[in-house]
């Protein structure tokens, strides 16, 4: 049983974690000069995240070759992501968009949310106009990151913990904004796999 004070100092690291998953501005994100270049990193590798089992796994073809356990997720759990701040982590087919080695959560590998299903489906559900729809699918083509200030939200990614306190979230605790996290060891071990465009499966 926690005391009352142990509760608001953990109420206040989470209102800390919770703040963002990245960067409150919507510049243009910040790419790592290593994104591009993994040359040791195999063809055909690609990261499966399994939000039932609370996995992370850097796939080869159909075979894990590592997998990390206790993943945080988004505060509103998994599923289809509808607006900004619903703190939903959004499943559905991605790619790595750019990586940002210098995060406050120690690394960040930023997904190209919101794809094209996203922009089609909130079209008809008339979230988004016309203009917002052809943005998304025209950068989707030409292999650039999506406007990543729709009302669908942006600034999807995986990172660390950084410099937050890591018992929150080995405490199992779904603390992002939408996210997926590691603890900070495991995003320096998933880090070297990483490549832009990889492909990333969040189901």
């Amino acid at each position: 049983m926690r005391t009352f004070g142990e509760r608001v100092v953990l109420l206040g690291i989470l209102a800390w974690l919770s703040s963002g998953c990245a960067p409150n501005n919507l510049q243009e994100p910040v790419q790592s000069p290593l994104a591009t270049n993994r040359t040791a990193v195999p063809d055909g590798s690609w990261l499966l995240v399994d939000t039932k089992a609370d996995t992370l796994s850097i796939m080869q073809g159909n075979r894990p070759v590592e997998v990390f356990r206790k993943i945080a997720l988004g505060s509103s759990g998994a599923g289809v992501k509808f607006k900004r701040g619903d703190n939903k982590t959004p499943t559905g087919v991605f790619r790595v968009g750019w990586v940002n080695d210098n995060s406050r959560f120690k690394t960040f590998i930023g997904l190209d949310y919101p794809n094209p299903d996203y922009a089609e489906q909130a079209l008809r559900e008339h979230r988004i106009d016309r203009v917002t729809y052809e943005r998304i699918q025209t950068a989707w083509a030409s292999g650039h990151t999506p406007p990543q200030d729709t009302p669908l939200g942006g600034q999807i990614g995986i990172h660390g913990v950084g410099a937050g306190n890591p018992q929150v979230h080995s405490a199992g605790i779904n603390w992002t904004s939408g996210c997926v996290a590691l603890d900070n060891r495991q995003i320096d071990v998933l880090r070297p796999w990483v490549k832009k465009g990889m492909r990333v499966e969040i189901r």
